[in-house]
Protein backbone atom coordinates (compact mmCIF):
# COMPACT_ATOMS: atom_id res chain seq x y z
CA UNK A 1 0.00 0.00 0.00
CA UNK A 2 1.15 3.48 -0.76
CA UNK A 3 1.07 6.20 2.18
CA UNK A 4 2.51 9.53 1.53
CA UNK A 5 3.27 12.41 3.68
CA UNK A 6 2.44 16.19 2.71
CA UNK A 7 5.09 18.13 4.41
CA UNK A 8 3.40 21.48 4.12
CA UNK A 9 3.64 25.03 5.48
CA UNK A 10 0.62 26.45 7.18
CA UNK A 11 -0.01 29.88 7.65
CA UNK A 12 -1.44 31.60 10.99
CA UNK A 13 -5.11 32.36 10.56
CA UNK A 14 -5.33 31.64 7.17
CA UNK A 15 -7.87 28.85 7.75
CA UNK A 16 -9.19 28.95 3.58
CA UNK A 17 -5.37 29.03 2.16
CA UNK A 18 -4.88 26.42 3.98
CA UNK A 19 -7.54 23.86 3.64
CA UNK A 20 -7.04 24.91 0.09
CA UNK A 21 -3.21 23.89 -0.36
CA UNK A 22 -4.22 20.31 2.06
CA UNK A 23 -6.90 20.00 -0.77
CA UNK A 24 -4.39 20.27 -3.86
CA UNK A 25 -1.67 17.93 -1.94
CA UNK A 26 -3.64 15.84 -1.15
CA UNK A 27 -4.96 15.46 -5.09
CA UNK A 28 -1.41 15.42 -6.27
CA UNK A 29 -0.68 12.21 -3.33
CA UNK A 30 -3.75 10.64 -5.05
CA UNK A 31 -2.52 11.06 -8.25
CA UNK A 32 0.43 9.20 -7.70
CA UNK A 33 -1.23 6.20 -6.08
CA UNK A 34 -1.28 7.39 -2.34
CA UNK A 35 -3.80 5.62 -0.21
CA UNK A 36 -3.05 7.33 2.90
CA UNK A 37 -1.49 10.44 2.71
CA UNK A 38 -0.78 12.66 6.49
CA UNK A 39 -0.38 15.79 6.76
CA UNK A 40 1.51 17.96 9.87
CA UNK A 41 -0.09 19.14 13.16
CA UNK A 42 -2.20 22.18 13.13
CA UNK A 43 -1.96 22.11 9.50
CA UNK A 44 -5.53 23.99 9.16
CA UNK A 45 -4.84 26.59 11.49
CA UNK A 46 -0.96 27.08 12.21
CA UNK A 47 0.40 26.65 15.70
CA UNK A 48 1.94 29.90 17.64
CA UNK A 49 -0.87 30.97 18.89
CA UNK A 50 -0.11 34.26 21.68
CA UNK A 51 -3.74 33.28 23.48
CA UNK A 52 -6.24 31.02 24.15
CA UNK A 53 -8.66 33.82 22.92
CA UNK A 54 -6.55 34.18 19.90
CA UNK A 55 -6.88 30.56 19.22
CA UNK A 56 -10.53 30.07 19.51
CA UNK A 57 -12.08 31.79 16.42
CA UNK A 58 -9.76 29.18 14.63
CA UNK A 59 -10.72 26.21 15.85
CA UNK A 60 -14.31 23.93 15.08
CA UNK A 61 -15.93 20.98 16.00
CA UNK A 62 -15.30 17.94 15.04
CA UNK A 63 -17.07 17.08 12.37
CA UNK A 64 -17.00 20.34 10.93
CA UNK A 65 -16.19 22.89 8.15
CA UNK A 66 -12.74 21.75 7.38
CA UNK A 67 -13.68 18.26 8.00
CA UNK A 68 -16.31 17.80 5.67
CA UNK A 69 -14.45 20.18 3.24
CA UNK A 70 -11.51 17.41 2.67
CA UNK A 71 -14.23 14.48 3.24
CA UNK A 72 -15.52 15.46 0.03
CA UNK A 73 -11.80 15.98 -1.40
CA UNK A 74 -11.34 12.36 -0.10
CA UNK A 75 -14.42 11.05 -1.52
CA UNK A 76 -13.72 12.67 -5.02
CA UNK A 77 -10.08 10.80 -4.69
CA UNK A 78 -11.04 7.74 -2.93
CA UNK A 79 -8.29 8.68 -0.59
CA UNK A 80 -8.02 8.34 3.22
CA UNK A 81 -5.71 11.56 5.44
CA UNK A 82 -5.22 12.29 8.74
CA UNK A 83 -4.80 16.24 9.20
CA UNK A 84 -4.07 18.12 12.22
CA UNK A 85 -6.25 21.00 13.20
CA UNK A 86 -8.19 22.76 16.46
CA UNK A 87 -11.02 21.58 17.70
CA UNK A 88 -13.84 22.87 19.90
CA UNK A 89 -15.67 20.97 22.32
CA UNK A 90 -18.20 23.32 24.48
CA UNK A 91 -15.33 25.39 26.17
CA UNK A 92 -12.68 23.13 25.49
CA UNK A 93 -10.18 24.13 23.15
CA UNK A 94 -8.45 20.37 21.77
CA UNK A 95 -4.64 20.26 19.45
CA UNK A 96 -6.51 17.64 17.68
CA UNK A 97 -6.25 15.06 14.37
CA UNK A 98 -8.75 13.59 11.97
CA UNK A 99 -8.53 10.67 10.13
CA UNK A 100 -10.78 11.15 7.24
CA UNK A 101 -12.13 8.66 4.89
CA UNK A 102 -13.72 8.58 1.20
CA UNK A 103 -17.15 7.83 3.29
CA UNK A 104 -16.21 10.97 5.66
CA UNK A 105 -15.04 11.28 9.21
CA UNK A 106 -13.48 8.09 10.84
CA UNK A 107 -12.59 9.26 13.82
CA UNK A 108 -10.43 11.60 15.90
CA UNK A 109 -7.76 12.28 18.37
CA UNK A 110 -7.07 14.59 20.79
CA UNK A 111 -3.40 15.59 22.27
CA UNK A 112 -2.36 14.04 24.91
CA UNK A 113 1.26 14.71 26.20
CA UNK A 114 1.09 19.07 25.66
CA UNK A 115 4.61 21.04 25.88
CA UNK A 116 4.56 24.53 26.77
CA UNK A 117 4.90 25.72 23.23
CA UNK A 118 2.43 27.86 20.59
CA UNK A 119 -1.02 26.29 21.08
CA UNK A 120 -0.70 23.96 23.51
CA UNK A 121 -0.04 26.27 25.89
CA UNK A 122 -3.69 26.76 26.07
CA UNK A 123 -5.12 23.57 25.07
CA UNK A 124 -6.98 21.06 27.16
CA UNK A 125 -5.28 17.68 27.03
CA UNK A 126 -6.85 14.59 26.06
CA UNK A 127 -8.39 12.05 28.15
CA UNK A 128 -7.91 9.15 25.84
CA UNK A 129 -7.93 6.33 25.45
CA UNK A 130 -5.63 6.13 22.34
CA UNK A 131 -8.16 5.17 19.67
CA UNK A 132 -7.34 2.29 17.00
CA UNK A 133 -9.72 2.60 13.81
CA UNK A 134 -10.08 -0.42 11.57
CA UNK A 135 -10.47 0.90 7.82
CA UNK A 136 -10.39 -0.41 4.60
CA UNK A 137 -6.61 0.53 4.50
CA UNK A 138 -5.83 -1.34 7.77
CA UNK A 139 -6.00 -0.36 11.85
CA UNK A 140 -4.88 3.00 12.14
CA UNK A 141 -3.97 4.96 15.27
CA UNK A 142 -3.12 9.03 15.73
CA UNK A 143 -0.95 10.78 17.86
CA UNK A 144 0.25 14.06 17.83
CA UNK A 145 4.25 15.46 18.00
CA UNK A 146 5.14 14.97 21.49
CA UNK A 147 2.92 12.12 22.04
CA UNK A 148 5.85 9.99 20.30
CA UNK A 149 8.55 10.84 23.19
CA UNK A 150 6.45 8.57 25.42
CA UNK A 151 6.47 5.16 24.41
CA UNK A 152 3.86 4.21 26.54
CA UNK A 153 1.59 5.82 23.76
CA UNK A 154 2.86 4.37 20.76
CA UNK A 155 2.88 0.58 22.80
CA UNK A 156 -1.21 1.16 23.83
CA UNK A 157 -2.01 1.60 20.29
CA UNK A 158 -0.09 -1.20 19.17
CA UNK A 159 -1.59 -3.42 21.98
CA UNK A 160 -4.66 -2.60 20.62
CA UNK A 161 -4.25 -3.46 17.69
CA UNK A 162 -2.62 -1.00 15.64
CA UNK A 163 -0.71 -1.36 12.23
CA UNK A 164 -0.02 2.02 10.91
CA UNK A 165 0.56 5.25 13.30
CA UNK A 166 0.48 8.56 11.98
CA UNK A 167 1.74 11.41 13.64
CA UNK A 168 0.93 14.97 12.66
CA UNK A 169 3.53 16.96 13.95
CA UNK A 170 5.69 20.69 14.35
CA UNK A 171 8.71 19.82 15.16
CA UNK A 172 10.75 23.27 15.37
CA UNK A 173 14.43 23.84 15.27
CA UNK A 174 15.85 22.01 18.69
CA UNK A 175 13.83 18.56 17.99
CA UNK A 176 16.46 17.01 15.35
CA UNK A 177 16.71 14.11 17.11
CA UNK A 178 13.14 13.01 17.25
CA UNK A 179 12.96 12.24 13.56
CA UNK A 180 16.49 11.24 13.54
CA UNK A 181 15.82 8.27 16.39
CA UNK A 182 12.59 8.56 18.10
CA UNK A 183 10.57 7.54 15.01
CA UNK A 184 12.29 4.53 14.16
CA UNK A 185 12.16 3.46 17.74
CA UNK A 186 8.71 3.69 17.84
CA UNK A 187 8.28 1.54 14.51
CA UNK A 188 10.75 -1.18 15.66
CA UNK A 189 10.19 -1.66 19.39
CA UNK A 190 6.06 -2.13 18.35
CA UNK A 191 6.57 -3.22 15.04
CA UNK A 192 4.11 -0.93 12.99
CA UNK A 193 4.65 1.50 10.25
CA UNK A 194 5.02 4.49 12.02
CA UNK A 195 4.30 7.79 9.57
CA UNK A 196 5.64 11.07 11.06
CA UNK A 197 4.80 14.32 9.37
CA UNK A 198 6.45 17.68 9.92
CA UNK A 199 5.88 20.89 8.96
CA UNK A 200 8.27 23.81 7.18
CA UNK A 201 8.47 27.37 7.16
CA UNK A 202 8.58 30.11 10.14
CA UNK A 203 5.98 31.37 12.36
CA UNK A 204 6.34 33.92 14.87
CA UNK A 205 10.13 33.45 15.33
CA UNK A 206 10.12 29.65 15.30
CA UNK A 207 11.62 28.06 12.41
CA UNK A 208 10.10 24.18 11.62
CA UNK A 209 12.74 21.30 10.43
CA UNK A 210 10.57 19.71 8.13
CA UNK A 211 12.31 15.45 8.02
CA UNK A 212 9.16 14.45 8.18
CA UNK A 213 9.99 9.99 8.05
CA UNK A 214 7.99 7.15 7.50
CA UNK A 215 9.75 4.23 9.36
CA UNK A 216 8.40 0.99 8.76
CA UNK A 217 8.00 -2.18 10.88
CA UNK A 218 11.53 -2.99 10.57
CA UNK A 219 12.01 0.62 12.05
CA UNK A 220 14.30 1.06 8.58
CA UNK A 221 13.32 4.20 6.96
CA UNK A 222 11.41 4.21 3.96
CA UNK A 223 10.82 7.74 3.08
CA UNK A 224 12.17 11.32 4.15
CA UNK A 225 11.79 14.82 3.44
CA UNK A 226 14.23 18.35 3.68
CA UNK A 227 13.09 21.16 5.56
CA UNK A 228 10.87 22.71 2.06
CA UNK A 229 7.48 21.83 0.90
CA UNK A 230 7.14 18.20 -0.31
CA UNK A 231 5.26 15.02 -1.07
CA UNK A 232 7.41 11.63 0.25
CA UNK A 233 5.73 8.21 -0.51
CA UNK A 234 6.74 4.89 0.61
CA UNK A 235 5.05 1.09 -0.16
CA UNK A 236 4.10 -0.67 2.85
CA UNK A 237 3.41 -4.41 3.65
CA UNK A 238 1.06 -4.25 6.08
CA UNK A 239 1.37 -7.91 6.91
CA UNK A 240 4.56 -6.86 7.98
CA UNK A 241 3.12 -5.23 10.91
CA UNK A 242 0.84 -8.06 11.42
CA UNK A 243 3.57 -9.97 12.82
CA UNK A 244 5.00 -9.77 16.45
CA UNK A 245 7.20 -12.40 15.96
CA UNK A 246 10.77 -12.47 14.82
CA UNK A 247 12.17 -16.24 13.57
CA UNK A 248 15.98 -15.84 12.87
CA UNK A 249 16.92 -19.18 13.98
CA UNK A 250 13.66 -21.65 14.55
CA UNK A 251 13.13 -22.69 17.66
CA UNK A 252 16.73 -21.35 18.75
CA UNK A 253 16.42 -17.89 17.94
CA UNK A 254 12.78 -16.14 18.07
CA UNK A 255 11.43 -12.79 19.46
CA UNK A 256 7.76 -12.45 20.50
CA UNK A 257 7.34 -8.65 20.80
CA UNK A 258 4.26 -8.92 22.57
CA UNK A 259 4.42 -12.47 24.08
CA UNK A 260 7.94 -11.55 25.61
CA UNK A 261 6.41 -8.44 27.42
CA UNK A 262 6.08 -8.17 31.47
CA UNK A 263 3.41 -6.45 32.19
CA UNK A 264 3.11 -7.15 35.64
CA UNK A 265 6.69 -5.43 36.51
CA UNK A 266 5.84 -2.31 34.67
CA UNK A 267 3.75 -0.92 37.50
CA UNK A 268 5.92 2.61 37.95
CA UNK A 269 5.23 3.33 34.64
CA UNK A 270 1.44 4.50 35.36
CA UNK A 271 2.60 5.64 39.04
CA UNK A 272 3.06 9.60 39.39
CA UNK A 273 6.64 10.70 39.90
CA UNK A 274 7.31 10.70 43.59
CA UNK A 275 9.21 13.79 43.57
CA UNK A 276 8.61 15.98 40.60
CA UNK A 277 11.40 17.98 38.93
CA UNK A 278 10.69 21.84 39.33
CA UNK A 279 9.19 22.86 36.40
CA UNK A 280 10.15 26.78 35.00
CA UNK A 281 7.19 27.76 33.69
Amino acid sequence: MRVALAQMEPHLFEKKRNLDRASELLDVAAHRGAKLVVFPECAITGYVFASRDEALPLAEPVPGPSTDALAQVCAKLEVHTVVGLLETDGEHLYNAAALIGPQGLIGAYRKVHLPYLGVDRFADGGAGPFPVYETPLGKIGLLICYDATFPEAARALALGGAEIIALPTNWPSGREKVPAFVVNSRALENRVHFLACNRTGKERGFTFIGQSKIADATGETRAYADNFEEIVYADLDLEQARNKTLVFVPGQFELHTFEDRRPELYGALTHPVQEPVPSAR
